[in-house]
């Protein structure tokens, strides 16, 4: 090991010692800056220049979508002022350089409003026509977990590791932990998504509360992220829904159908625990799509009887 990657080695025990960085965050931190280190031929921090994070970035370009290339550079960012605030480099070369380029739009993508209620359907009549108690609780706990996912915009990593203690059923606020270690407060409001919480909690009480936390699989562990995928693929199947649906597109569909509501977007942004209101104003670019959907399809000039029109 080199004395740069000694130094990124460092820097990445730093970001889970005192920056208390979550495991993904610290993951992709360590792929792009081993990435970084194995594709440069300088071995010591303080001999990395302007010149060498500029060839480094042409190479990303090339082999990357620029949301990638934005994201290593990120990393690359944050490496360099460690380094720097640590006294390891007298002059950041980051500062030198000039790196703006325009990242493409790439609209989130969302769920039909009619879509997700056949989805829940689906669901339901799973639940009222499981003919055991196992499939009865299995049925009744993907109800919960896909009702939550729809009702708070909640991120699928945040819902599989919820402590049953942040969920207040008496209150229905739950308590999200989210990027960043930044935790926020989310109201249950809907009466069939405390409903079937509640009952979930009721069935699943003696599992949940030796596993510590609230969504737990078949055999009593943590639900995993991959589990809920599979959940969803599998009621869509069975409702014939040709549209691939991921859990994250439940925290989409939500921002969008509260915009399309005229709610304000900075509301939005606390809910979905955005740390900038730019990465909210995303779902505002939907909104105008649907816009234009609307104006095409159902503004009555359309059905006008216009004689000798040009």
């Amino acid at each position: 090991m080199n004395n740069l990657q000694n130094h990124i080695e460092n820097y990445l025990d730093y970001c889970r010692t005192q920056k208390c960085l979550d495991k993904k965050t610290l993951k992709a931190y360590r792929i792009d800056l081993r990435q970084f280190s194995e594709q440069i031929s300088v071995t010591e921090a303080s001999d990395l220049t302007s010149a060498t994070l500029e060839t480094y970035v042409a190479k990303l370009h090339q082999q990357y979508a620029p949301k990638t290339v934005k994201r290593k550079i990120a990393s690359l960012k944050a490496l360099f002022h460690y380094l720097e605030y640590k006294e390891i480099i007298n002059q950041n070369p980051f500062n030198k350089l000039q790196i703006r380029f325009r990242e493409p739009i790439i609209l989130p993508k969302t769920i039909p409003l009619h879509t997700i209620e056949v989805l829940l359907n689906t669901i339901y009549e799973q639940y009222h026509n499981a003919s055991s108690n196992y499939r009865i609780k299995t049925s009744l706990r993907d109800i919960a977990v896909i009702e939550l996912l729809f009702a708070t915009g909640i991120r699928i990593s945040e819902l599989c590791t919820i402590p049953y203690q942040n969920i207040d059923l008496q209150n229905n606020i739950i308590v999200i932990k989210g990027k960043g270690a930044k935790e926020r407060l989310i109201h249950i409001c809907d009466k069939n998504v405390i409903t079937a919480l509640n009952k979930y909690h009721s069935e699943y009480d003696a599992e949940i509360h030796s596993c510590g936390y609230f969504f737990v699989n078949n055999i009593g562990n943590r639900l995993s992220e991959q589990s809920a995928r599979e959940m969803i693929n599998k009621y869509c199947h069975i409702a014939d829904i040709q549209q691939h649906i991921t859990p994250h597109m439940f925290r989409h569909s939500f921002a969008t159908l509260l915009l399309e509501e005229n709610v304000d977007i900075r509301y939005i942004q606390t809910m979905l625990g955005h740390s900038s209101i730019n990465v909210t104003e995303i779902y505002t670019h939907v909104t105008m799509s649907k816009q234009k959907d609307i104006l095409e399809s159902k503004h009555p000039r359309k059905n006008m009887n216009i004689s000798n029109q040009l």
